[in-house]
């Protein structure tokens, strides 16, 4: 949702191909379209495929006003074939074309052999026409500090909620009402019935744990094999979910100001991570009066170190830049960490919309901002890290344009055996997501990485995860225990400082963590 770190992961940019149509497979349903695959590849990607499908903007009105998803491919190459492994990153709001070919790149070449990997831009999203920009420039520096500790600081990040619901309402009259996770779901099965699938597999982070589970309730006999990873409490979508992050984010913060302490020798901020913490709100506050570089003020601040607690591969390059400020009032350490990390293009500000849109519309949220503000200050009471800033992300959701809809009961009885993977210390997903969503899910196995505090554990260099993973695309095989989990992996190391002045975190998980961002 973000602007993707330049120096810890390359992002490739994909071209859609046309489509054509082929005869309706059933009498009385629509024609059904095939896409027309393309060749797309890049440098780190080069067996890409991508295409185009259109599917209804409402999909109660088939033969109604039509919109386009942008698709792509990494094919298939061994004799057994399992069918489509359609991936997601969450958001919601994230583009799926690059993931499709990392997800076949990390794999076991064994296991990527035998599926169609496809990527998908959910609609509203990158490449998928129309793509939401309500408010272009909506987070250019320098926004209010987030915490109101005056009226006019309240009110001036009211006005910019209130003005980027109405920019919305005003852009997007026609499509605000089809942007949710039901409608999302159902062009899934589009491109299901577009690829001439009988079954789908389908492997989620995030969010995308949560559209996986809502496909999987409308259509419990359409999927092959189902992985979820870093998953969203159903039951709390989406308000009671985002004040559980804001004390879950509170505590990954600390754990970096306590990383940041074992390494005084490097840092010299302090041994005790309360002190480190203090020093840290002192940078805030410092920030606040005069930004840095006149671009990273209180908000962008929080903002830069956000990212901190979905991989912790950013710790030491986040640690850098505040020692250097701590010490000698170098801002431009911290200004490069927010350029890489936190600061929002264009395609961020259509992440955020598409984020809002389907949020917004998903699921009630109040409409009383003094429930708003009261449940924030007792929040932040406990967890000062990002509880405003938090709160002011989803303020729009106060004002939005569009009715709610109810929120999907994802319990599901109908399903083959679904793959759950959770790490305890998750920020953006809480473990109670996991342990929600495998009780809800019948026949599920939980995996469980114990003391892991990053978002989105499989494919990030973790060989225990991985192993589970690969037997489950592979046959079908899940652990069984008697626990609250099937399965426990120790959590992968925690990083080291970076050597010398400068350094790299380009990794396996650097990179799957510039493809997921830093929302759900």
């Amino acid at each position: 949702m973000r602007k993707r770190a330049a120096v810890l992961c390359a992002a490739a940019a994909v071209m859609a191909g046309s489509l054509t149509t082929r005869p309706a497979q059933a009498s009385g349903t629509a024609p059904v379209p095939k896409p027309a695959w393309k060749k797309c590849g890049t440098t780190d990607y080069p067996r890409l495929q991508c295409a185009s499908l259109k599917v209804p903007l409402d999909h109660a009105h088939p033969a109604g006003r039509q919109i386009t998803l942008a698709l792509s491919r990494v094919p298939h190459t061994a004799r057994r074939f399992e069918g489509p492994l359609l991936v997601n990153p969450g958001g919601p709001g994230g583009s799926g074309l690059t993931l499709a070919g990392f997800v076949a790149s990390a794999l076991p070449k064994s296991v990527a052999a035998r599926y169609d990997v496809i990527g998908f831009d959910p609609r509203g999203v990158g490449r998928s026409t129309p793509a939401l920009n309500c408010a272009p420039g909506h987070f250019k520096p320098r926004r209010p500090d987030p915490v109101p500790a005056t009226p006019a600081l309240e009110r001036a990040s009211l006005d910019r909620a209130r003005s980027f619901a109405a920019a919305c309402g005003r852009k997007y009259a026609d499509v605000l009402p089809h942007m949710d996770t039901v409608s999302a779901a159902r062009d899934i099965d589009a491109v299901r019935r577009a690829l001439g699938a009988p079954r789908i597999s389908y492997f989620g982070y995030s969010y995308g744990t949560y559209l996986g589970a809502v496909y999987a309730k409308l259509y419990p006999r359409r999927v092959h094999r189902l992985v979820l990873d870093s998953i969203v409490d159903p039951t709390g979508v989406w308000y009671e979910d985002n004040l559980g992050q804001d004390h879950a984010f509170n505590d990954r913060h600390r754990a970096l100001m306590a990383w940041i302490a074992k390494y005084d020798a490097r840092y010299r901020l302090g041994r005790d991570p309360e002190r480190v913490e203090t020093r840290w709100y002192e940078m805030r506050a410092a920030l606040a009066r005069k930004p840095a570089g006149g671009r990273v003020g209180a908000a962008e601040l929080e903002d830069t170190f956000m990212p901190g607690g979905y991989f912790n591969g950013y710790w030491p390059h986040l640690a850098e830049a505040f020692a250097a400020y701590a010490h000698r009032k170098d801002t431009r350490p911290l200004v490069e960490v927010y350029e890489n990390l936190a600061a929002v293009d264009a395609s961020g500000d259509n992440g955020y919309s598409v984020y809002t849109a389907v949020q917004c519309r998903d699921a009630p949220w109040p409409r009383s901002w003094n429930r708003w503000r009261a449940d924030t200050w007792e929040a932040y009471a406990k967890a000062p890290f990002m509880t405003w800033g938090n709160t002011w992300y989803n303020a729009p959701c106060a004002f939005w344009p569009t009715a709610s809809r109810r929120p999907v009961d994802v319990a599901n009885g109908e399903l083959p055996p679904a793959l759950l993977f959770q790490a305890t210390d998750d920020a953006a997903t809480p473990y109670a997501g996991g342990t929600t969503v495998h009780r809800l899910l019948a026949r599920s196995s939980l995996v469980v990485e114990a003391g892991g505090g990053n978002h989105g554990i499989t494919l990030s260099g973790n060989t225990c995860l991985d192993k589970h993973l690969a037997a489950y695309l592979s046959s079908g095989t899940v652990p069984r225990g008697a626990g609250a989990a099937d399965a426990v992996c120790a959590k992968s190391p925690d990083p080291k400082p970076l050597k010398g002045k400068s350094g790299s975190t380009a990794s396996r998980g650097s990179t799957l963590h510039g493809l997921l961002g830093f929302r759900r």
